[in-house]
């Protein structure tokens, strides 16, 4: 961010301008928003939701649909735009009352910056997203197999796999779980398999960023599943080395994460 003073430094962009809407217009965009996002496999399985609210509408997700926890949050929210009749502005809160611009554009256009997002700003789950569009079947997991050199491709295209597409395609991770840890996602971490173990039910996974002085740093989550159920459980660092340790020290915690 940039400040205006009498050196001649550019002050903060403008904020586009709302548009107002009747209680037509809002049905209809309603409408239009509820269509583009059932035709996201990762937005529908979330059960997104644009909620209207004093001319914007709010993304909101519950954040385990396969349970009877329906607790939800907000992803983000669209502002109809004066300048551009049909144009809607997304933005993500980044602090209480601070919004962010993501994404301008139609309908279309902005529910696809939410549903393709990669980066982990909303999801990270983009890549499978992405992956189910092209398959075209819905919430079907797809086949995919481990190189000998341990990369994971896809069996058909050979093309190699993010580690969310092969938690949830390969490990059978359920996408409640792949998101964790929210808080690394949106701090924009990259995450990297470390160890799989044999039955395919431990994954430990790292999670590594660079920061503005060049050094790297992160943690570790380990995706593990018991009787039948997965959870995703962050490790402390000094008992990160591998799926071994990571889980006797859960054990030990009685299953409470770092």
């Amino acid at each position: 961010m940039r400040w205006r003073d009498r050196r001649g430094w550019s002050e903060r962009p403008r904020r586009p301008a709302a548009r107002k809407l009747t209680a037509t217009d809002k049905d209809k965009l309603s409408e239009a928003l509820g269509a583009a996002i059932a035709q996201s496999p990762v937005l529908s399985y979330f059960k997104v939701e644009a909620r209207a609210l004093r001319g914007r509408f709010y993304l909101d997700w519950q954040r385990n649909p396969e349970g009877a926890d329906a607790e939800s949050d907000t992803w983000g929210r669209l502002t109809p735009l004066a300048e551009e009749r049909g144009a809607l502005l997304l933005e993500v809160e980044y602090r209480k009352g601070r919004w962010s611009a993501v994404a301008q554009g139609s309908v279309e256009e902005v529910i696809d910056a939410a549903a393709c997002d990669q980066r982990g700003t909303f999801h990270a789950l983009g890549s499978v997203e992405i992956a189910l569009r092209k398959a075209g079947k819905g919430l079907v997991r797809l086949p995919i197999k481990q190189e000998e050199d341990g990369r994971f491709v896809y069996s058909q295209s050979g093309k190699r796999c993010t580690v969310q597409e092969v938690l949830f395609h390969y490990f059978g991770v359920p996408l409640a779980v792949v998101v964790e840890p929210r808080h690394w996602y949106a701090r924009h971490r990259t995450p990297y398999i470390v160890e799989c173990s044999g039955d395919g039910h431990r994954v430990l996974v790292r999670f590594m960023a660079t920061g503005w002085s060049g050094e790297t740093f992160g943690g570790t989550c380990l995706y593990l599943c018991c009787e039948g159920r997965w959870g995703a459980y962050t490790i402390k660092p000094s008992e990160s080395r591998n799926i071994a340790a990571a889980e006797a020290w859960l054990v030990k915690r009685k299953w409470r994460p770092w």
